[in-house]
Protein backbone atom coordinates (compact mmCIF):
# COMPACT_ATOMS: atom_id res chain seq x y z
CA UNK A 1 0.00 0.00 0.00
CA UNK A 2 1.11 3.24 -1.04
CA UNK A 3 1.95 6.07 1.85
CA UNK A 4 -0.80 8.24 0.11
CA UNK A 5 -3.20 5.81 0.32
CA UNK A 6 -2.34 4.85 3.62
CA UNK A 7 -2.79 8.39 4.56
CA UNK A 8 -6.15 8.67 2.76
CA UNK A 9 -7.04 5.50 4.89
CA UNK A 10 -5.83 6.81 8.23
CA UNK A 11 -8.12 10.34 7.36
CA UNK A 12 -11.18 8.44 6.58
CA UNK A 13 -10.86 6.64 9.55
CA UNK A 14 -10.96 8.94 12.14
CA UNK A 15 -13.39 10.66 10.44
CA UNK A 16 -15.99 7.91 10.49
CA UNK A 17 -14.78 4.03 11.44
CA UNK A 18 -12.57 5.08 14.70
CA UNK A 19 -14.59 8.89 15.41
CA UNK A 20 -13.11 9.95 18.75
CA UNK A 21 -17.10 10.98 19.77
CA UNK A 22 -19.18 8.29 18.87
CA UNK A 23 -16.82 5.93 18.60
CA UNK A 24 -14.02 6.37 21.02
CA UNK A 25 -16.35 7.84 23.18
CA UNK A 26 -14.20 10.85 24.11
CA UNK A 27 -15.18 14.39 24.01
CA UNK A 28 -18.76 14.25 25.08
CA UNK A 29 -19.22 17.11 27.58
CA UNK A 30 -18.59 19.43 23.97
CA UNK A 31 -20.44 17.09 22.22
CA UNK A 32 -23.57 17.08 24.31
CA UNK A 33 -22.86 20.66 25.33
CA UNK A 34 -22.40 22.68 22.16
CA UNK A 35 -24.42 20.30 19.76
CA UNK A 36 -28.13 23.01 20.95
CA UNK A 37 -27.05 25.34 17.52
CA UNK A 38 -25.56 24.40 14.50
CA UNK A 39 -24.10 27.93 14.50
CA UNK A 40 -22.14 27.31 17.92
CA UNK A 41 -21.38 23.88 16.83
CA UNK A 42 -19.63 24.85 13.19
CA UNK A 43 -17.66 27.36 15.58
CA UNK A 44 -16.81 24.56 18.03
CA UNK A 45 -15.54 21.63 15.50
CA UNK A 46 -13.62 24.57 13.92
CA UNK A 47 -11.85 25.35 17.11
CA UNK A 48 -11.34 21.55 17.97
CA UNK A 49 -9.69 20.92 14.55
CA UNK A 50 -7.22 23.83 14.68
CA UNK A 51 -6.09 22.99 18.34
CA UNK A 52 -5.88 19.55 17.40
CA UNK A 53 -3.92 19.99 14.97
CA UNK A 54 -1.62 22.49 16.38
CA UNK A 55 -1.34 20.30 19.97
CA UNK A 56 -0.19 17.52 17.05
CA UNK A 57 2.34 19.58 15.54
CA UNK A 58 3.66 20.43 19.07
CA UNK A 59 3.57 17.56 21.10
CA UNK A 60 5.05 15.62 17.70
CA UNK A 61 7.91 17.67 18.18
CA UNK A 62 8.15 17.83 22.17
CA UNK A 63 8.15 13.89 22.34
CA UNK A 64 10.11 13.29 19.65
CA UNK A 65 12.87 16.34 20.15
CA UNK A 66 12.92 16.75 24.26
CA UNK A 67 11.24 13.96 26.19
CA UNK A 68 12.88 10.91 24.10
CA UNK A 69 16.51 12.46 23.80
CA UNK A 70 16.13 13.47 27.67
CA UNK A 71 14.48 9.84 28.22
CA UNK A 72 11.53 11.98 30.05
CA UNK A 73 8.69 10.03 28.26
CA UNK A 74 6.89 8.92 31.12
CA UNK A 75 6.15 12.87 31.23
CA UNK A 76 4.28 12.81 28.20
CA UNK A 77 0.86 13.52 30.11
CA UNK A 78 1.94 16.54 32.10
CA UNK A 79 3.84 18.29 28.77
CA UNK A 80 0.84 17.55 26.47
CA UNK A 81 -1.35 19.29 28.83
CA UNK A 82 0.42 22.60 29.14
CA UNK A 83 1.16 22.37 25.73
CA UNK A 84 -2.76 21.84 25.10
CA UNK A 85 -3.79 24.63 27.49
CA UNK A 86 -1.41 27.25 25.47
CA UNK A 87 -2.98 26.48 22.19
CA UNK A 88 -6.75 26.79 23.56
CA UNK A 89 -5.75 30.17 25.90
CA UNK A 90 -4.42 31.30 22.16
CA UNK A 91 -7.80 30.21 20.35
CA UNK A 92 -9.71 31.86 23.17
CA UNK A 93 -8.20 35.12 22.83
CA UNK A 94 -8.17 35.57 18.86
CA UNK A 95 -11.75 33.98 18.81
CA UNK A 96 -12.60 36.95 21.73
CA UNK A 97 -10.99 39.85 19.45
CA UNK A 98 -11.72 38.45 15.66
CA UNK A 99 -15.65 36.75 16.78
CA UNK A 100 -17.02 38.19 19.93
CA UNK A 101 -20.48 36.63 18.42
CA UNK A 102 -19.09 33.15 18.36
CA UNK A 103 -17.17 33.72 21.44
CA UNK A 104 -20.16 34.51 23.79
CA UNK A 105 -22.31 31.60 22.16
CA UNK A 106 -19.56 29.25 23.32
CA UNK A 107 -19.39 30.37 26.47
CA UNK A 108 -17.92 28.00 28.93
CA UNK A 109 -17.36 25.71 26.20
CA UNK A 110 -14.44 27.12 24.79
CA UNK A 111 -12.04 26.89 27.91
CA UNK A 112 -13.41 23.32 28.32
CA UNK A 113 -11.18 22.61 25.47
CA UNK A 114 -8.00 22.31 27.52
CA UNK A 115 -9.81 19.93 29.56
CA UNK A 116 -11.42 18.12 26.67
CA UNK A 117 -10.12 14.57 26.70
CA UNK A 118 -10.42 13.80 22.66
CA UNK A 119 -7.11 16.90 22.00
CA UNK A 120 -5.14 14.92 24.68
CA UNK A 121 -6.34 11.45 23.59
CA UNK A 122 -5.62 12.42 20.37
CA UNK A 123 -2.00 13.34 20.92
CA UNK A 124 -1.15 10.12 23.31
CA UNK A 125 -2.79 7.98 20.18
CA UNK A 126 -0.50 9.52 17.98
CA UNK A 127 1.60 8.28 19.91
CA UNK A 128 1.10 5.01 20.91
CA UNK A 129 0.24 4.32 17.42
CA UNK A 130 3.70 5.60 16.53
CA UNK A 131 2.89 7.83 13.74
CA UNK A 132 5.77 9.84 11.99
CA UNK A 133 5.05 13.67 11.68
CA UNK A 134 2.64 13.61 8.56
CA UNK A 135 0.44 10.65 9.60
CA UNK A 136 -0.01 12.80 13.10
CA UNK A 137 -0.81 16.25 11.60
CA UNK A 138 -3.68 13.65 9.02
CA UNK A 139 -4.84 11.70 12.08
CA UNK A 140 -5.30 15.15 13.85
CA UNK A 141 -7.35 16.67 10.81
CA UNK A 142 -9.56 13.70 10.75
CA UNK A 143 -10.13 13.38 14.11
CA UNK A 144 -11.31 17.02 14.26
CA UNK A 145 -13.15 16.74 10.86
CA UNK A 146 -14.90 13.70 12.65
CA UNK A 147 -15.69 15.61 16.03
CA UNK A 148 -17.36 18.49 13.75
CA UNK A 149 -19.29 15.73 11.96
CA UNK A 150 -20.18 14.05 14.76
CA UNK A 151 -21.31 17.77 16.42
CA UNK A 152 -22.79 19.54 13.66
CA UNK A 153 -25.11 16.24 12.54
CA UNK A 154 -25.88 16.14 16.81
CA UNK A 155 -26.85 20.12 16.75
CA UNK A 156 -29.37 19.57 13.57
CA UNK A 157 -30.96 16.63 15.25
CA UNK A 158 -31.50 18.50 18.54
CA UNK A 159 -32.85 21.75 16.62
CA UNK A 160 -35.42 19.33 14.84
CA UNK A 161 -36.67 18.06 18.28
CA UNK A 162 -37.29 20.97 19.88
CA UNK A 163 -40.05 22.40 17.51
CA UNK A 164 -40.92 17.95 17.82
CA UNK A 165 -43.12 16.43 19.48
CA UNK A 166 -41.02 15.26 22.07
CA UNK A 167 -42.81 13.91 25.27
CA UNK A 168 -42.33 16.31 28.66
CA UNK A 169 -40.14 13.21 30.56
CA UNK A 170 -37.85 13.36 27.40
CA UNK A 171 -37.51 17.14 26.40
CA UNK A 172 -33.76 18.39 27.05
CA UNK A 173 -30.37 15.94 27.62
CA UNK A 174 -32.55 12.86 27.95
CA UNK A 175 -34.16 12.75 24.55
CA UNK A 176 -29.83 14.05 23.28
CA UNK A 177 -28.34 10.74 25.40
CA UNK A 178 -31.05 8.73 23.74
CA UNK A 179 -30.16 10.31 20.37
CA UNK A 180 -26.68 10.39 21.14
CA UNK A 181 -26.76 6.66 21.50
CA UNK A 182 -28.34 5.89 18.45
CA UNK A 183 -25.81 8.06 16.29
CA UNK A 184 -22.85 5.50 18.22
CA UNK A 185 -24.96 2.87 16.70
CA UNK A 186 -24.95 3.97 13.28
CA UNK A 187 -21.45 4.55 13.61
CA UNK A 188 -21.18 1.08 14.20
CA UNK A 189 -21.87 0.38 10.54
CA UNK A 190 -18.18 1.71 9.52
CA UNK A 191 -16.47 -0.70 12.02
CA UNK A 192 -14.50 -2.92 9.85
CA UNK A 193 -14.43 -0.58 6.85
CA UNK A 194 -11.01 0.34 7.74
CA UNK A 195 -8.67 -2.08 9.57
CA UNK A 196 -6.85 -0.42 12.22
Amino acid sequence: MSYGVKLILLFVGAVFVNNFVLMRFLGLCPYLGVSKQTDSAVGMGMAVIFVMFLASVFTWLIYRFVLIPLDLTWMRTIFFILVIASLVQTVEIVMQKSMPGLYKSLGIYLPLITTNCAVLGLTVLNIDKSYDFVESLVHSVGAGVGFTLALVLMAGLRERMEVGNVPKAMRGLPIAFVTAGLMSIAFLGFAGLIPG
